[in-house]
């Protein structure tokens, strides 16, 4: 029995997924793109304002 264009076609795209999770995978082996918690840290200062870094004065 023949093979339609749209198995075919199916067929390709099922591969080509599979292809870029295995690229993904080995990205995240690699570590590329990996980020560190502290990066992901917002700091609010007095006035309500985000800021990447602490203050420096604690007021408590």
């Amino acid at each position: 029995m023949a093979e339609t264009w749209n198995k075919r076609e199916r067929e390709r795209n099922k591969r080509q997924k599979k292809q870029q999770k295995m690229e993904k995978r080995q990205e995240r082996k690699q570590g590329k793109g990996h980020q560190d918690w502290t990066d992901m840290l917002a700091y609010v200062d007095e006035n309500g304002n985000l800021s990447s870094k602490p203050s420096d004065h604690h007021s408590l």
